[in-house]
Parts: structure tokens; C-alpha cells; sequence
């Protein structure tokens, strides 16, 4: 199979439909603003202590969106950016230490068709906006040459120590399983790009976990836990709770079936191997998610939202032991969702999808 025929097949399943049982939406009365729009095919978004907006498109862009609504593009110098396939300027996030370092990370793919990868940057953000003094911090060992299932996604676990979603490739999945391989994995590393001390595993330091497919939803919780949410082939998308060292089955367990149709693995189950604690049968092509327990919605407290795109709607799912569940709302907006966010009022903010994106406020309808 050619790299094309990886895009096309990627595409097909990303834009299908598909209807899910028990998913009843709520009577949820809200409203919508557009609070940026013309974004081209954004991925991230992230939110300034001082109220503005950062959102990363995929052609190596970052966005601003000042408090007035002002909008400025900076086009970051990646070395070696490849934008192809699923591939480009992907996630951004703001160190904890924020408003002293003014530091920031990001990830994008680099290389060329042959040969890519997942790299991630450490900048700052001047008083001005712009973003400067990048330098490499970090890049997945292996390199590989398909567009697709790069993961990407990061988290800080402290300012020192931070955490970045590799996917398998798409071709490599059997690496997932592999510790001398960084493809399927979660990859913890230093702020300053070293090694951590206290490593997992021997001879293979930066593994965090491993058994992942292409995860693309990475938070921390109320109590410090750790939440994944990563897509499954045809089916068997999941939501993980994060255990360092313990291995999430991709390959050897999956709930889904290849594109073709044909089983995977026999096995949805196997010892030594960590179940998900929600899955999507049929996918909904999660893409981001956020811990809400904010003032503006509160039939959403304390639940997961998860955006979809394949399904056009946000997940909201409760996890509560031996009563867990989910919402489906949103879906009114019939738009492809990229990335949420939340402010510190508690609205919800939604990253469509796209060449002709917006930045869309949820706020409750007033009577």
C-alpha cells in the first residue's frame, strides 16, 4: 500500500458516519459565538494567563486572538517541517511556570516522506506575542515513512518534567509494542530535553507507557491522575487511565477490526495488559479532551469532555466507579472538532476542523 492510499484511507474513516446506540443527547440550551475564524486546518489551542489566544495550524502557523478580537499569524522557523498526510505544527502547550519563564512547548512532524518523525520545541513568548528562541528539546528515535499516526500531543507534568503521545505509525504497530522502539508509546522527558533519572524501564528511559495506537488526548485530573483517550483501527477507540510502565495492549488487544474488515487480534483481553475504561464501537475519532468542573455548565462537572471528529459532537463521560457514562452534546454544530478548551469562568471553547476553521465560545443560554 502507498502513502496515498494511507491518506485516503485515513480520510475515509475520519469522515464516515455513523449512529450510536444509548447516547441520547441531554436538553443542553446553549449558545455559540465565533471568536476567530478563517483558520487553516488548525490543531491546537491554548490559552495566556493574560486572555489571549495561541492556535497552531498545521502549515507551521501560530494564531493570536487578543481579548479586542485582534487577529496576527507568526510562521514559526521548524527545521525540516513536513506537512503531508496527518503531519505538521500539531499541539502547543504553556509551561506551568508560565507567567516567570514564559515558556512554551510544541510538537510537529519532521523530515521528508521518507523519512519523518515527531519532534518537539521549547520557545518563549515575548510581551509582543511572537514566539521565540526555539530549539529542538526532543525527537522520537525512530523514523519512518508514512504521514499518519504521529500522536503529539503534550502535557506538562511539572515545569520540569513533561510527557508527548507517539503514535505507531500506522505501518509500524507492532513497534508499539516494542521498548526498544519509541512508536506506541507515551514518552516522558526533561524540560531541558534530558533523560529522566528515575527512568522505567532499562535501556529505555523515555518510556512512560507503551501499547498505543495513535493517542491524541493526554490531561491530568482533579487528583493528579493521568487520562489518554487514542483512536482504534475500525472501532475500539478508548480512554485510558495512565499507570507508568504498564502496556495498553495495542496490537496484541484491540476492540476494533482493520479498515478490510478483518480481525486484528483474536484477543480483547490479555493478561499483563491494561484494559480501556471506556471505548468507542463504532469510532468517533476522538481528538482532544479536557476536565470540566467548571461554573457554566453544571450537568458537566466532573466529567471528560472528548471532542470528536468523525462524529461531529463532544463526549462528556463520567468515570465514576461502577456508574460510569456518557453524554453526547454539541452536536447541533455539525462541525468536525479539533481541539476544547475551558476558561476560568467555565466556558467552553471549540476548535473546529479544517481549511475553513473557527474558535467557537459555548456559553448557556440566558433567559
Amino acid at each position: 500500500m502507498n502513502k496515498l492510499q494511507h491518506v485516503m484511507i485515513i480520510a475515509m474513516f475520519s469522515i464516515g458516519f455513523a449512529t450510536y446506540a444509548n447516547n441520547a443527547e441531554p436538553s443542553l440550551d446553549f449558545t455559540t459565538d465565533v471568536i476567530a475564524d478563517k483558520l487553516v486546518s488548525p490543531w491546537a489551542l491554548a490559552l495566556t494567563p493574560q486572555g489571549y489566544w495561541l492556535i497552531t495550524e498545521r502549515e507551521g502557523n501560530v494564531v493570536t486572538v487578543s481579548n479586542d478580537g485582534t487577529v496576527t499569524r507568526q510562521k514559526l522557523a521548524l527545521p525540516s517541517l513536513y506537512v503531508a498526510g496527518q503531519g505538521g505544527l500539531m499541539d502547543i502547550k504553556l509551561s506551568p511556570d508560565f507567567n516567570k519563564s514564559r515558556a512554551l512547548m510544541i510538537s510537529y512532524a519532521k523530515g521528508d516522506e521518507h523519512d519523518n518523525r515527531l519532534a518537539v520545541m521549547k520557545g518563549t513568548l515575548s510581551v509582543e506575542g511572537e514566539i521565540e528562541g526555539l530549539e529542538t528539546v526532543f525527537e522520537v528515535k525512530d523514523t519512518k515513512d508514512t504521514p499518519v499516526h504521529y500522536g503529539g500531543r503534550l502535557l506538562a507534568l511539572n515545569k520540569n518534567e513533561w510527557l508527548v503521545t507517539s503514535g505507531d505509525g500506522f505501518d509500524y504497530r507492532e513497534k508499539a509494542q516494542k521498548l526498544n522502539s519509541q512508536l506506541g508509546k507515551v514518552l516522558r522527558f526533561n524540560s531541558d530535553g534530558s533523560t529522566p533519572v528515575d527512568g522505567t524501564f532499562s535501556g529505555a528511559p523515555f518510556i512512560f507507557t507503551y501499547g498505543h495506537r495513535n493517542p491524541q488526548g493526554l490531561i491530568q485530573g482533579p487528583h493528579g491522575e493521568i487520562w489518554l483517550h487514542e483512536h482504534g483501527p475500525d472501532g475500539g477507540d478508548e480512554i485510558n487511565q495512565l499507570h507508568r510502565g504498564d502496556n495498553y495492549g495495542w496490537p496484541v488487544v484491540t476492540n476494533g477490526n482493520d479498515y478490510s474488515g478483518a480481525r486484528i487480534s483474536p484477543f480483547r483481553h490479555y493478561e499483563g495488559m491494561q484494559n480501556p475504561v471506556w471505548d468507542w464501537t463504532p469510532s468517533i475519532a476522538p481528538s482532544a479532551m479536557v476536565y470540566y468542573s467548571g461554573a457554566q455548565f453544571p450537568s458537566l462537572r466532573n466529567t471528560l469532555l472528548v471532542t470528536a471528529l468523525k462524529d461531529k459532537a463532544v463526549y462528556a463521560v463520567s468515570l465514576e466507579e461502577q456508574n460510569a457514562s456518557q453524554q453526547r452534546i454539541f452536536s447541533s454544530l455539525d462541525k468536525r472538532l479539533r481541539d476544547i478548551a475551558v476558561d476560568n469562568l467555565g466556558y467552553i471553547y471549540l476548535l473546529t476542523d479544517g481549511t475553513a476553521a473557527s474558535l467557537v465560545r459555548v456559553s448557556p443560554r440566558t433567559q
